[in-house]
């Protein structure tokens, strides 16, 4: 027996899981993680942590992670509090809670590609109909069509994604002002790559005083360096966060995922520390590829998506026989890689080298 002789939902035929290759090879630049691990200081703490909170793994976590959540929401400011605060497991989650509240049989999201490859996925997992909307060559976003787009569709759900990703773009604050206007229902902002910004790029944190069925999406994968604890979270309005507890499962976050995600809060300035390297990083890698004669996008994350390769795979599988893997995602023609330290951007410019 194989999938295709189970029965499974009509619209998951066919369909390919979401991931990334794992492969082992010694410059690995194709999943946005932070390249630089924890110091010693922060997982001695961490250890100490774990270490009192074992005694009480016999017991549940804290089913609603209210020490978690106010920490979170010292961390992002903007007069934020706990009860506008809501965390789950990695981002995804949190986007998946969010389509199981207001999505559905019968009801649409829209998004504007390319973008997120995981937004359409739980989209369609979570039974609602995905709606494509598109950017404009340079992959930005016009507001005029984006408007018009919401009111042809009127969708329950909109996504925004900034700094957008596979292509490092970020948004406007006022073309996210103008669609949260004219949606129906809910607009989520996804800004995982937030901290990584260039100076001066507002948040979509600002808008949320004004405007209640705007919700915004973080993590703490990429600029915390904490990929490997799985924390994401939003805020929005309070009643927003109440639609999560209507929806999540029971103990959802556990008390080492809760623990690790506050020891990493306190140690922010340590992580948060490495941010600035790689946006110099991100700069130069730009340049230097624009140097070679690549068309490059604009990025405000911690990737830079270039090409344009009339065949990418062949790039691609170059680089990987030089032991540097970078992503084969985003249209058709583009490459996308991974900001690492600067001896792993030196290998990676040393293979394209090699390749082109």
């Amino acid at each position: 027996m194989n999938l295709e002789d189970l029965p499974i939902r009509d619209d998951l035929r066919g369909r390919k899981p979401y991931g990334a290759p794992q492969l082992e090879v010694p410059v690995q630049l194709n999943t946005n993680e932070n390249p630089y691990p924890p110091s010693k200081a922060l997982v001695d703490d961490l250890a100490e942590e774990i270490r009192r909170d074992a005694a009480g793994l016999n017991r549940y976590p804290d089913r609603d992670a209210l020490a978690l959540r106010a920490d979170l929401a010292g961390y992002l400011g903007h007069g934020l509090t706990t009860e506008q605060l809501w965390a789950a497991n990695g981002s995804n989650e949190v986007l998946q809670q969010i389509l199981q509240a207001f999505g559905g049989h019968g009801r649409t999201a829209l998004g504007f590609e390319p973008s997120y490859s995981m937004h359409p996925i739980i989209t369609t997992g979570t039974n609602t109909e995905w709606v494509s909307g598109a950017r404009e060559d340079d992959f930005s976003l016009d507001a005029d069509k984006a408007v018009a787009a919401v009111e042809e569709h009127r969708p329950d759900i909109v996504f925004l994604t900034s700094p957008n990703n596979p292509t490092g773009t970020a948004l406007p604050l006022e073309t996210i002002s103008r669609v949260v206007e004219a949606a129906p229902g809910m607009v989520v902002v996804d800004e995982a790559y937030a901290e990584f910004a260039r100076s001066g790029t507002p948040s979509a944190l600002t808008l949320l005083p004004a405007h209640p069925r705007l919700i915004v999406t973080r993590t703490m994968s990429k600029a915390f360096a904490m990929a490997g604890t799985r924390l994401g979270y939003l805020a929005a309005h309070p009643a927003v966060v109440e639609a999560m507890l209507l929806v999540r499962l029971p103990y959802h976050l556990s008390t080492v995922t809760q623990a690790t995600a506050r020891v990493a809060l306190r140690h922010r300035a340590e992580l948060l520390g490495t941010v600035d390297a790689l946006r110099q990083e991100r700069d130069d890698t730009v340049a230097w590829l624009r140097a070679l004669g690549l068309t490059v996008a604009d990025s405000d994350a911690n990737f830079v998506l270039f090409g344009r390769f009339e065949n990418r795979r062949t790039i691609w599988e170059g680089l990987l026989e030089r032991g540097v893997l970078i992503r084969e995602v985003g249209p058709p023609e583009w490459l996308r890689v991974s900001i690492g330290t600067g001896e792993e951007m030196s290998a990676f410019r040393a293979a394209l080298e090699g390749v082109l």
